[in-house]
This record gives C-alpha cells, structure tokens and sequence, in this order.
C-alpha cells in the first residue's frame, strides 16, 4: 500500500491488539503473555513500525482513529504524539462508555475503552466544517414533538399529559368537558417545555426550549462581546424593547455586534409576544423580569443548527454477538458496528477512502456499506489482514459477502443484502529482494493487480487499438474515464508506440513498462510523449519499498547476467505484427 495509496487515504481506522496477556498479541510469532518484561516495548515496536507506514498512506487531511483500553493508552498516546505525530496533531480522544462493567475486575470495574484520533495536518483538516461534527442526536424528535404541537393550535381538546393521568379512571364525558383546552402559542410552549423536561436529552437540547410563530423550535444565546480587548463605543449602545420603549441592559463588556448589524438583525416586521414575557423582533428576543429588561438575546433556530461538535464521551452499550449468530459466524470480540458507524459518519463524513489493517472480523467494511447504504455515499474501504487461523476467509470475507448477498437470519427471515457493493480479495506473496533480472520480471509480472487498485481501474479490454492482448507481453485496461497499458515484454514497445500514434485520445494513457533501471524507455515513446504517462517498473515499487523498510544492501547481480538478450525464438516473436503464438491470449 505504500507503493498503491501513498497519500490518498482519509481514515485509517483500526482496533489493534490491546496487549492484554491474554494471548491477544504476537511478536515474531509468539504470543506475548503478561509476565514479559519487555511486554510493553515489544508492543511499542510493533505498532511503530505500521504507524510510521500508516501516517504515509493519509491524505494532509487525513485522520488516524484508533481503539484502545487501558493496558496500552498511556503508550500509545506517547508514541503518536512523539514518534508519529506531535501534540499539535492530536484531535483529542474519544471515551467510550460500554455501559456494562467488566465482571472479572478485582479492583475497579472498568466499563470504558479510550479511542484517540490525530491528524496529518490540522490546517488542512480543518478546512473542511462537516470534520468532527455529528448531528444532534435528538434533534429530528425534538422538531417533529414541535410540530405535532403546533398543528393543534386554534384546537379545543384534551391535552396529551391529561389524558395519560385521568385515562384509568374512565371519566364520563361530561367530566372530560372540564379538561378541554382551546390552543394557543403560549399553551403550545408551556407543554413543549414540560415535554423536554421529561426526556433524557442533553442539556444542549433541552436549551431548545420554545417554539416561534412559524412553528420553529429556537433557543435563545447571550449577544455579549466574548474577546478579552474592549470595543469601541458603538458596541455599548444600548438596544430599546420593542413593546414598552425602554433601554435594556448592556453587558459589562459590550455586544458582540455593532450597532448596524443589530439594525439587520432587528429587520422591518412587527413585534411578536411569544410569551406574557418575551417579544421576538426579527432575530432578537427580548425579556422582561421583575426588575424589568433583561438583556436581548439572539434567537437560534435548531433547523439551522442541526450539527454539534463530536463529544469526547459516546454511550454504547450494544455488541454484535446476535449479528454473528445470524451470519453463523464464530468470532470473539468483534468490533461493535455501531460505533464504527459512529465514528466513520461524524469524524470525516466525506471521506472517500478508508483503511483498516488490523480487519478482524471485518466491522470497517460492513460500516461502510452501511453507511453508503443510509446517506447514498461512495465511500471505499481496504481491508488488510492475515489469514491466522483462517480468519481472513471463514470470517472478515465470509461475513462481509454475506452482508452483500444478503442471508437468512435465526428466525427463518430473509435479511436484504447491501447489494449496491462489490468485493475484490487479494492475497499477497513475497519476491525475493535480490536485483535479479529474474526477480524484477516476477515483480512486474505479479504486480498487475496491485496496479489495478493503484489507478482504481479493473476494467480490462480484450484489444489495443485493434491488437489482440496478450497477458505474457501486455494487458490493456479501459473503463471510459481513465486507460492503462501494462507492458511486461520490452521488445513490444515499438509496436505498441505505432499504435498509440494513430490513437485519437482526449487524455494520457498511463504507460507502466517493465525497465531494468530507472528509464521507462522513454526515447521510443518520443512520438507520442503528449499521449502518454510513463513509469518504469519496478524501479518505481523498488523506490517506495527502499523509503519505508529497514536498510538493506541490495544483492549485487553482474551485469552479464542481467542482459535482456533476446533469443532467436523470440525474435520471431516480435517479428511484423504482435504475433505472440507463444504466449497466452486474453
């Protein structure tokens, strides 16, 4: 991925191991138990050396989340804001309460697990205002409540708190009479704030207490001058009520506004009486108390202010124990859907690429997807894996093949696939290190798929410009927005020049050509230089391989070993036309 996605992934989420003792963490193959005295460097070492990797692989804007518990945090948040990132990179850490106390605790029982987030670069993460923002969570029931009171206005019922009290008493009608009601603006109020009293909100929510003449729910927020310097006098002019014609009180350090944005804000309408004490003039609530005005507040519609910022506590009880028995699937500990979902949708909602390299049972993708699914995105997400007791195939893509296909739960019910998706599994391999021409070729020749996710570009054509493909010698791949030519045989380049020549393009065809050195032969393709984009490969993946992995002398192959001779059958090959009898046709 280094080679493929350097620099072009948004989140990189992952839950590596917690380093437990418990048999949760490998080092060189051994499992590393709690009585090991290097058991927390040993962690730190393997973790550095993939987030080193993982910091190249984001965008500038890119973020990093990571789940943790206890046995790690401190580590971990030592090691990203000093090895990896710094302190300026942090965007904080999120707490998540599980709600349900581990019951082995001999101490404290812990209920809670730590997920940090950092940046690549705050500045350009910050440029986008949807970044760590979710919607409020009781935002749509808070409006919906709002309007459902509204629409009684001008109606003479019972109220909805009344009915619930005298409904088991089985009143006759003639006693029901007496608790009818006609609606007003002001009742509509008094049983919207009842109403939010009772619920379990946040504060922030409640704040939003009343509701207009429009049948908009709005809080109102201090219009106090917030900076520590003082402004000049025209932010101590005092606002006058709009109904008894009195001057109301400035704040100590004046407004927030000058005097001619509260003349906008006030606007042309009438005054409306909301409450016995509260009139609305445009967008400023004014309020009476015993002493008289208070000072004018600025009226916040919660419409317009559907989004707060990510809290750094999120409330999750829920597990995916059921989800697994569904799928018949036996896995322990899978991450929690839900706050993958969460964390996915709110931290970078627009994000276009998303990689886990510790998959497990494959929560990030099936997040994804359902994510695609609610709010119609195109998000993409790579999954990185071993296969350690088969849990590549028997679970991270037995399960997300099924969340695509649909299956059949426990009950005997049909559960709809996330059809809209497809899912491509690689498996990867090693080449030798060694500068072997036999090598490089191998390289090249097993590269084509790692090409493929690189240009984001799996549509492959059976012909080139009238050229049947031959898979030994060249692949061709074209899916009407972008083109790639993969060129394994260096003795076709002339060829293959002659036919991009009489090609009628209207953008670059991106040329990978297999090339001992760094030179994609770049002199045969003089004639159609403004036609093509070329990389020698694999000096290309040689480069990138050599920035991240430990230092290495290379194996010093003699040159006469290397010569790309061309045998007497091969020439015939390469003889006129591409006729490539001897190598497999697409």
């Amino acid at each position: 991925m280094a080679y493929t996605h350097e620099g072009k992934i948004d989140v990189i989420y992952i839950d590596p191991p917690y380093n437990r003792g418990d048999n949760d963490f490998r080092y060189n193959d051994n499992y590393v138990d709690k009585d090991n005295p290097f058991r927390h460097s040993l962690w730190l070492s393997f973790m550095k050396k993939r987030l080193s990797i993982a910091k190249r692989l984001l965008k500038n804007e890119g973020v990093i989340i990571i789940h943790i518990d206890e046995h790690e945090f401190d580590a971990l948040n030592m090691l990203m804001e000093t090895e990896i990132f710094t302190r300026a990179n942090c965007l904080g850490q999120i707490i998540w309460n599980k709600l349900n106390p581990k019951g082995d605790a001999n101490a404290v029982a812990v209920q809670h697990e730590y997920i940090l987030l950092y940046c690549k670069n705050k500045e350009s993460f910050n440029t986008s205002l949807n970044n760590l923002m979710r919607e409020k969570p009781n935002a749509v029931k808070i409006i919906n409540k709002a309007k459902n009171l509204f629409s009684k206005i001008g109606k003479t019922m019972i109220p909805d708190d009344v009915k619930a009290v005298i409904s088991p008493f089985e009143y006759p009608e003639k006693t029901l009479k007496d608790f009818y009601v006609t609606y007003d603006l002001q009742l509509v109020n008094k049983e919207f704030q009842a109403w939010l009293k009772r619920s379990d909100f946040s504060e922030g929510e409640k704040a939003y207490q009343f509701i207009d003449e429009n049948g908009d729910v709005f809080q109102t927020v201090s219009m106090a001058w917030p900076n520590k310097e003082t402004p000049n006098d025209d932010y101590f002019v005092p606002l006058v009520h709009p109904i008894n014609g009195e001057k109301c009180p400035v704040p100590d350090k004046g407004w927030r506004y000058p005097t001619a944005t509260f003349t906008k804000m006030l606007g042309t309408k009438e005054p409306i009486t909301l409450l016995p004490n509260m009139v609305i003039k445009g967008q400023i609530v004014f309020t009476t108390g015993r002493k008289g005005n208070n000072q004018p507040r600025n009226k916040y519609l919660l419409k317009d202010n559907l989004m707060e910022n990510t809290p750094s506590i999120v409330n999750d009880g829920s597990s995916n124990d059921k989800l697994f028995k569904e799928l018949g699937i036996e896995f322990e500990y899978p991450k929690t859907l839900s706050i993958a979902k969460y964390l996915l949708k709110n931290v970078i909602p627009d994000a276009e690429c998303i990689l886990d390299f510790f998959a497990g049972s494959g929560t990030t993708l099936h997040a994804t997807m359902q994510l695609n699914a609610e709010d119609g995105g195109h998000r993409q997400c790579i999954l990185v894996t071993n296969n350690e007791n088969n849990i590549c195939e028997m679970v991270t893509y037995k399960r997300n093949k099924r969340v695509i296909q649909g299956y059949t739960n426990t009950k005997g019910e049909k559960v709809t696939g996330l059809t809209k998706n497809n899912l491509r599994y690689y498996r990867t391999g090693f080449v030798g290190r060694s500068r072997s021409m036999q090598n490089m070729r191998k390289l090249v020749n097993l590269a084509t798929d790692m090409l493929c996710i690189k240009e984001d570009l799996f549509t492959e054509q059976n012909t080139f410009g009238g050229q049947k493909i031959y898979k030994g010698v060249f692949r061709y791949f074209d899916d009407g927005k972008k083109q790639m030519l993969i060129i394994y045989r260096e003795e076709a380049i002339d060829k293959l020049v002659d036919i991009i020549y009489d090609l009628d393009i209207t953008q670059l065809i991106k040329v990978y050509v297999f090339s001992p050195s760094e030179d994609p032969w770049e002199g045969s393709f003089d004639d159609v230089s403004d036609k093509v984009e070329l990389c020698a490969l694999p000096q290309a993946i040689y480069n990138t391989y050599r920035r991240i992995l430990p230092k290495k002398k290379d194996t010093v192959v003699m040159p006469e070993e290397d010569a790309l001779a061309t045998s007497e059958e091969d020439k015939d090959l390469f003889n006129g036309m591409l006729n490539f009898e001897y190598d497999e046709e697409a």
